[in-house]
């Protein structure tokens, strides 16, 4: 289903594609904000995986910290920070989140490279991990079992698609003079547009 009008599609797009010209390190590299249910709040860099008209996509472990909470509380904000682009941008996102489909969340999984792949085997998302040596004999243990096999996704691990309430385009100035667009989504789904004072 549609939710981000084309309009700021194409500016997030311009956007991306000036901070990759301009050498920023990970264009794709975003905090993402979560909280518990009681409204505890973590933030963690992770990176954009996939956006379209639907949302902002990345992909984690269901059990991990990030994971856990978005469960429970279904909503994230989302910020890329690119220094490098004119006097340096932002782009503040806020939405609900959902689950990709298993779909979805197989093709990419399919594409990463094997490293990665047994990485999410062997990861403990955020669990006490005692010493490096357990979790290399973890990895060790799936390189074994997925030996000369296609490695499948693991069963808790996913992507979360953001579906945007809000978009702040954040555009920096002299002296602070900065000049912000917010766009708004109703509830009835229709978007507005303001300018916000820096």
């Amino acid at each position: 289903m549609r939710t981000i009008p084309d309009d700021i599609l194409a500016r997030f797009d311009a956007l991306f594609e000036e901070a990759r010209v301009a050498g920023e390190p990970d264009p794709t590299a975003m905090v993402l904000a979560t909280a518990t249910p009681d409204g505890v709040p973590s933030a963690r860099m992770v990176l954009l995986k996939a956006h379209d008209a639907r949302g902002f996509v990345f992909y984690t472990h269901l059990d991990g910290r990030k994971g856990r909470e978005l469960q429970a509380n279904p909503r994230a904000a989302l910020l890329f920070h690119w220094p490098r682009v004119r006097e340096g941008v932002q782009v503040r996102i806020e939405g609900s989140v959902e689950q990709v489909t298993a779909d979805e969340a197989d093709a990419y999984f399919a594409s990463r490279p094997r490293g990665s792949q047994l990485g999410a085997w062997a990861s403990k998302q955020s669990e006490t991990l005692d010493t490096r040596e357990t979790f290399e004999a973890r990895l060790a243990q799936f390189e074994r079992e997925f030996a000369g096999r296609e490695v499948p996704r693991p069963p808790r691990w996913t992507g979360f698609r953001v579906v945007p309430h809000a978009v702040e385009f954040w555009y920096g100035a002299q002296y602070r003079l900065h000049e912000r667009h917010l766009f708004e989504r109703a509830a009835d789904g229709r978007w507005s547009q303001r300018m916000l004072y820096p």
